[in-house]
């Protein structure tokens, strides 16, 4: 039987960030050099863990996929809000608008299970150094992988369930620059206050069991750190400094995102900027900063390069 689609709304109109025409011009200047900033830097991860055989390590593999990750999240929306900077009607299609929502869960669902299989990762390189590649075998890490982005996909696939029947009959502004769930749930023209309950609870479930292994794992690996001798601890505690810091960054505003998802505060605004644009910034800053071996092997690429240039 064909499906019958209720919905007369082909379009969404995006409010973006601001009417103001100079704030959108410094904004367009503004996130054009951060998105070339989050390419870049995650490129340069990538080049660098492939390119140098002591990165070759699961740990390395493992924030290769999240470099990934972060590119594309970046990129499912930031472009367009780029390019609508500069045009007055700040328009998406239907399609394109579930589009957006799908990979935003996509992604972000994918990117907290990557988190975990990276604090499983530290918990056996740092409580059980000795067994460490042979508990991390490509058959676990590829387990671990394909397990983020299974979880990933169901949980955005569950999420987008939800939308395919509803009906769009009238209101299609969305408050934001890009096509947030909560936002677009609230423009059906029908009750949706279950359906919003359900999308809450589907995020807030995923996000809290993801919260609590990384909590619990990370207890234990301080706990086990804090019992080693001084010059072993400083290295463990360096990489594990990076790690909690990524995880603070990504899971901060995922609690106020959708603690309140359907306040009208423009701080909400300012925590999707954050969580889809500056913390793909910030992931590989604070990984190549503060890790030694990163910084090392990006020393000795930039090294090599400039002595195989031919001399004049």
């Amino acid at each position: 039987m064909e499906r019958v689609n209720y919905s007369v709304v082909s379009e969404f109109i995006l409010l973006g960030l601001s009417k103001s025409q100079n704030l959108q011009i410094l904004f367009f200047l503004g996130f054009s050099v951060v998105y070339a900033g989050i390419v870049l830097g995650n490129l340069l991860i990538l080049v660098t863990v492939t390119f140098d055989s002591r990165l070759h390590t699961p740990m390395y593999f493992l924030l290769i996929n999240l470099s990934c990750i972060d590119m594309i999240l970046a990129s499912f929306a930031t472009p367009k809000m780029i390019v609508d900077f500069l045009r007055k009607r700040k328009t998406i299609s239907w399609w394109g608008c579930y589009s957006q929502m799908f990979f935003m869960h996509l992604l972000g669902g994918s990117e907290m299970m990557l988190l975990v299989a990276m604090a499983i990762d530290r918990y056996v390189a740092i409580c059980k150094p000795l067994h460490y590649m042979s508990i991390m075998n490509p058959r676990v890490l590829g387990g671990l992988l394909l397990s983020s982005y299974t979880v990933g996909f169901v949980h955005s696939s569950s999420q987008m369930a939800f939308m395919l029947n509803l009906p769009f009959c009238g209101p299609n502004v969305v408050d934001s620059f890009f096509c947030d769930l909560p936002l677009v749930i609230k423009l059906a023209c029908k009750d949706t206050y279950m359906l919003q309950l359900l999308v809450i609870a589907d995020s807030g479930l995923l996000s809290l069991v993801c919260f609590l292994l990384l909590l619990v794992s990370y207890t234990v690996i301080i706990h086990s750190v804090r019992h080693r001798a001084a010059s072993g601890s400083a290295k463990a505690f360096s990489t594990l400094s990076a790690h909690i810091t990524v995880v603070t960054l990504f899971f901060a505003p995922c609690v106020f995102i959708y603690v309140w998802p359907f306040s009208r505060y423009s701080v909400d605004k300012i925590l999707s900027v954050f969580y889809t644009i500056f913390t793909p910034l910030l992931n590989p800053i604070i990984y190549t900063l503060r890790n030694q071996e990163v910084k090392a092997a990006i020393k000795k690429i930039r090294t090599r390069h400039i002595n195989s240039k031919p001399t004049l």
